[in-house]
Formats: C-alpha cells, sequence, structure tokens
C-alpha cells in the first residue's frame, strides 16, 4: 500500500499530543491534520482508534540485540539487531562499535557500508558510531583494552567517513586532538566518552567541535574521581562540564538499573527537554534469557552476564551495557519526570535526530519527512512500526518489558 491515512490516533506531534490523522503517500508523511475530517477519494484508510501514534524512535548509541551484535560483523547479525529494536519502537539507528582491533573493526565498517540506508527487514541503519581507539583505558567499562590506532589505520579509518555519523573520543587521550581535527575535516560529528578528563580538558574538546557526551553518569570523571588524584582545590571533570556548557547535549540510558530516578530528573532539569536524549546502550543478549553472553565481537569480545535486566562484568556488580529497548527508556523517563508524553517521546526522536544531523528527514510527523511510526498502547509498548511507510510484521508486546 503506496498510499493511505492513518485516522483516529492520539498523535504525538513535535509540540503537543491531540486527535488527528496522517497521510502516507511512497514512504512520506505528505499531510497531518489535527482532526479526523479528510477526503479519502477512495484512498485506504487504517483505524488507529484507541492508540498514539508516535515517530519511530532514534538510537543514537546500540550495541546489538537479538543474539547479535554489530561487531559480529556479518550482514545478519546487522539484521537480527536491527528487527529487535524495531520490536520496541526503534525505526533508525546508529550502529556502535566496541573497542576491538583493526581488522574487526573495518570488518564491520565493511558490513555496514553495504547496509547504511538499507532495507533490513528492522529498524534502518543511518550510520556508524565509532567507539574504542580514542577511550581513555581506565574508563574503558565493559569494553576491552582500546588499542592505540596507527597513523595509517587513522586514515583508512577516515575512508569509511562517509558512514561514519559520530565517533567518541577522550579529550586526555594523547592522539585526541589530532583525531577530531580529522573528524571535522570528514564531517564526523565529535562526542566525548569514557573519559577521566578535567572540566578545562573538556572545554577545550568543545572548542576542537565536540558537540555531545555519552551516557550522562556513565563511564565519567567527576569531582569526587578527580580529587583522589590531588586534594585541593577541588575540581570539576567530564559530568560537572556536561551539565554546565551549552554547547553540550548529552544521553541518558533510561533501564531502570544505570540511573536511578532522580539522577534522571538531574539530567532533565539541566539539559532536558532540547539538549537531552534517550539511548539503549543495548547489547546481544536484549530479548534473550538471562545467562553469559559476549559483548563485542563473538570470537574476540568480553563475556558479561545479563540478569534479565541489565548486563552485568562477571563479577555481578558493575554494569556492563544494557538490555532494554527505547520504549522501556520513554516509560521510565516518563515516571521519573512526570513530564508530558509527548515531550518525552522526543528525546526518543527529535531530539537524537538532532543531535546525528538526522532532523531534516526523521525523528517527526511532519510533512515531508519519513513514514516512520510507531503504534503505542495504553501502557506505552509498541503493537504496529512501520519504516518508511512500510509496516514491520513481526512486531510483538513484551510482556513485563
Amino acid at each position: 500500500m503506496n498510499d493511505y491515512w492513518i485516522k483516529g490516533a492520539s498523535l504525538i506531534l513535535p509540540n503537543e499530543e491531540c486527535p488527528g490523522s496522517l497521510r502516507i503517500s511512497h514512504g512520506l508523511i505528505i499531510e497531518v491534520r489535527r482532526d479526523q475530517q479528510f477526503p479519502t477519494d477512495g484512498i485506504p484508510v487504517i483505524d488507529a482508534t484507541g492508540f498514539r501514534v508516535c515517530p519511530g524512535f532514534v538510537d543514537l548509541h546500540v550495541h546489538g540485540g537479538g543474539g547479535a551484535d554489530f561487531m559480529d560483523g556479518t550482514p545478519e547479525a546487522f539484521r537480527l539487531a536491527c528487527l529487535a529494536h524495531a520490536r520496541h519502537g526503534t525505526t533508525s539507528l546508529l550502529a556502535t562499535t566496541t573497542a576491538a582491533s583493526p581488522d574487526h573493526l573495518f570488518r564491520m565498517l565493511l558490513v555496514a557500508q553495504g547496509l547504511v540506508k538499507q532495507d533490513t527487514g528492522g529498524a534502518r541503519v543511518k550510520g556508524v558510531h565509532l567507539y574504542g581507539p580514542h577511550f581513555h583505558g581506565p574508563a574503558k567499562g565493559c569494553h576491552p583494552e582500546p588499542e592505540r590506532f596507527s597513523p595509517e589505520q587513522i586514515r583508512k579509518l577516515m575512508t569509511f567517513a562517509p558512514i561514519l555519523t559520530a565517533a567518541t573520543l577522550a579529550p586526555e587521550h594523547p592522539d585526541a586532538e589530532s583525531f577530531a581535527v580529522q573528524c571535522m575535516a570528514h564531517g564526523i560529528r565529535l562526542h566525548m566518552g569514557h573519559s577521566h578528563c578535567t572540566f578545562t580538558q573538556a572545554e577545550t574538546a568543545v572548542a576542537w567541535g565536540v558537540r555531545h557526551v555519552d551516557h550522562l553518569f556513565c563511564a565519567m570523571s567527576d569531582r569526587a574521581r578527580l580529587r583522589l588524584a590531588q586534594t585541593w582545590p577541588m575540581r570539576g571533570g567530564l559530568f560537572e562540564a556536561t551539565l554546565c556548557l551549552d554547547e553540550l547535549s548529552t544521553e541518558v540510558i533510561a533501564d531502570g538499573c544505570h540511573l536511578s530516578p532522580e539522577l534522571l530528573r538531574l539530567a532533565w532539569k539541566v539539559k532536558g527537554p532540547n539538549r537531552l536524549a534517550l539511548v539503549t546502550d543495548a547489547m546481544r543478549a536484549m530479548d534473550l534469557p538471562a545467562g553469559e553472553y559476549v559483548f563485542g565481537p563473538s570470537e574476540a569480545g568480553v563475556k558479561v552476564f545479563s540478569n534479565g535486566r541489565v548486563g552485568l562484568m562477571q563479577d555481578g556488580k558493575s554494569l556492563a551495557s544494557a538490555i532494554q529497548g527505547m520504549d522501556h527508556g520513554i516509560r521510565q523517563l516518563l515516571a521519573a519526570t512526570g513530564e508530558p508524553l509527548w515531550r518525552i517521546v522526543q528525546t526518543a526522536s527529535l531530539i537524537p535526530a538532532r543531535i546525528a544531523g538526522l532532523d531534516k528527514e526523521i525523528g517527526s510527523l511532519e510533512v515531508g519527512k519519513r513514514a516512520d511510526l510507531v503504534w503505542l498502547d495504553e501502557g506505552l509498548y509498541p503493537v504496529r512500526v512501520w519504516v518508511g511507510g512500510r509496516e514491520i510484521p513481526e512486531i510483538v508486546k513484551h510482556p513485563g518489558n
């Protein structure tokens, strides 16, 4: 069906939630009406009465799901992960790498190159988020020890610039500035993360062109950590810089395990709603039973454990990525902040699309944008999902998600 109306819905629009109707034609939204009165002229009509229809979710930071990791480096792994996330309402994502050897990284990038913006049967891969080579080792989290890439390997990385949407660096890494300069020259957006930098180093990175900080509160320096190395005066770290600097947007993992409700409220108060995005940071264990899994390439990653709610390191104490979909994050952030649903949905759609430079194409229910749609039931679970005007047939509600 290339041309149809969706009627009877409660539409989640950029600045409100209201009853309305959408006309979809050849994968695009061509009309948005704030009523149910429209001429059908024989055009098919799909009844969405009783559902909220919102823009498809956009995930800036996701490693895998459904048993697959993007670093497995196969088209099948990409398709499994993209379908798993579509079931949770994600229609576009940045396939995020892990710290890995150059061979594993380039294998993944070659596969991504063939799949970016193509039909995966689930969420579309809009680009790659490069993670790993420029981490600060002590802040690596569950990632393998970062390998330092040679200048030749960095030059090879830059040949993939057309699909590298974003790259994360730690400002204190010895190669950070030269890497930042090359990324900016190739149009790659810069993030900070997995860093123990000082506030001053973060400000310097902003001068290089960094505009976003990964997973607020996680794998980053703050006053308390920096005080361990210098008693006085107390100094701010990446956490304080993120909250203070208006140039920086950031993201939260709202899975109910990484951050408490009060930390979500703090993030919202300081950075929301226009500079705060929801991300999943999900790994391959999403939607699978509790047990042992590998984070990163299946043959060379780190063994981690899922308890059914979150990923953990083998010690059972340290967090190791997440296993919840984007819809879960929406419900958690809504409960924590009490904000209107349309504002919360923006953190999973329009705001991440804007951070990734994709907001002219996706992220909101507006004329001319791609018809990426999520129908939410009363409990805010996805029940139907469209990618580019085509419904994904395998969407199921996840009890207890």
